[in-house]
């Protein structure tokens, strides 16, 4: 597998790296990985976030390596309907989120899926459904939160998860954080905790651009609040759970080793975006899309042609960012070093799975998750799929230009 050869500079991540995998991996770098021709460079913005607190429980510690996929994939599972959101869970399932009917799945540590539940008062409309999940990182009882659009509003809501492995389920929902603008489009829906254990919620403009520049609208924004849906310590705007505004449809979050938190975010008609995340920033939209040189508003550190992004799913590995992309089909890679700009980028899997709707570290793999069966897309045989791709360290981290 060859990735596609095309560049841009802009921004970048960290992960977390398996030791004995990490030794054998970083002594066959020069064997590993894809090759690329000359890179052709687009805009970038240099500058120095301001880290998030670190996590104080959880993940194994992870090499602070360029990362890349090595070409060999494995399909885990077949026959999704729609799926918007896969996550792992630490007994070795998996649960994931079917945007149209509003169920979620377990998939089973050794394979195959069952049904776990149906989030309640999920209505389907559009771009709207049931959306991102995400799962306390310590926290018992444990809870499922899921990112639905009911028939009045987008939502966040929080289930017990009850079971083993092979037979969990969803308890009743209890509200999280309600009246976040809903529309058939640009519902946003990503959900994530941060190392902070605050959870982190991307709201769309809803197809009202107004929005995104109304602090007092909870659209067009990324929100925080507590896991029980308080206003916690340290948000830029009082009584608000606003952490960034300005934004159009973000649908993907994630931080790397250094504290730095990174988000894509769908453009309208020329500049996809990857930005750099700061508390009480304004990322511009609608006054502008993608890089404006404008001190009034942050630019994206990367940007893409609409055609080859529409970024949904981010995740972290390594200093390594990947990012899903839909109508580009591709799976996007970007480096940087320090948790600063600028960055690298590098496509992979050009045009091999259709549209990619999320993208999940697990380790020193990917696990991508199609979306070619949600009305946009040409489903192939098997889809929607569930696929993972193992990961080496990248052959070629020079910035490009």
């Amino acid at each position: 597998m060859t990735p596609d050869p095309s560049v841009v500079r802009g921004g970048g991540a960290v992960s977390r790296s398996p030791s004995a995998v990490v030794l054998a991996l970083a002594a066959a770098v020069a064997l590993a990985g894809c090759s690329a021709p000359a890179p052709t460079p687009t805009a970038t913005a240099t500058h120095t976030a301001r880290p998030t607190p670190r996590p104080t429980a959880t993940s194994p510690a992870v090499a602070a390596i360029p990362w890349q996929p090595s070409g060999e994939t494995t399909v885990l599972e077949t026959g999704l309907d729609a799926p918007w959101s896969v996550v792992p869970l630490p007994s070795g399932s998996a649960l994931i989120s079917l945007r149209d009917d509003g169920r979620v799945l377990e998939r089973l540590p050794q394979g195959g899926t069952r049904e776990a539940g149906t989030v309640p008062g999920v209505e389907h409309t559009g771009e709207g459904g049931l959306l991102g999940l995400a799962v306390q990182p310590v926290a018992s009882p444990p809870y499922l939160y899921a990112y639905e659009t009911t028939a009045d509003d987008n939502r966040v809501v929080r289930m017990r998860l009850t079971g083993v492995p092979g037979s969990y389920a969803l308890g009743a929902p209890e509200p999280v954080l309600a009246g976040i603008p809903r529309a058939s489009n640009h519902d946003g829906g990503r959900i994530a905790f941060g190392p902070d254990g605050m959870l982190y919620i991307t709201a769309g403009d809803a197809s009202e651009r107004s929005n995104a520049q109304d602090l007092e609208s909870l659209g067009g924004k990324i929100l925080r609040v507590t896991p029980e849906g308080k206003i916690p310590a340290g948000n830029p705007f009082p009584r608000s759970p606003v952490w960034s505004y300005g934004h159009r449809n973000p649908q993907g979050i994630g931080w790397d080793s250094h504290g730095t938190m990174w988000a894509s975010e769908f453009g309208q008609d020329t500049w996809d975006e990857l930005n750099i995340i700061e508390p009480g920033a304004n990322y511009g939209w609608p006054e502008v899309e993608g890089v404006a040189n404008d001190p009034a508003y942050r630019d994206p550190v990367a940007q893409w042609p609409t055609d080859e992004a529409s970024p949904s799913g981010l995740a972290v590995v390594g200093d390594t960012i990947f990012l899903a992309a839909l109508r580009g089909q591709r799976l996007w890679t970007a480096w940087s070093t320090g948790g600063a700009a600028p960055v690298t980028v590098r496509p992979f899997f050009v045009d091999e799975f259709g549209r990619l709707r999320d993208v999940v570290g697990r380790g020193d793999r990917l696990w991508l998750l199609t979306n070619n069966t949600d009305g946009r897309g040409d489903p192939r045989d098997g889809d929607d799929r569930l696929i993972e791709a193992p990961l080496v360290p990248a052959q070629d981290t020079r910035s490009p230009g």
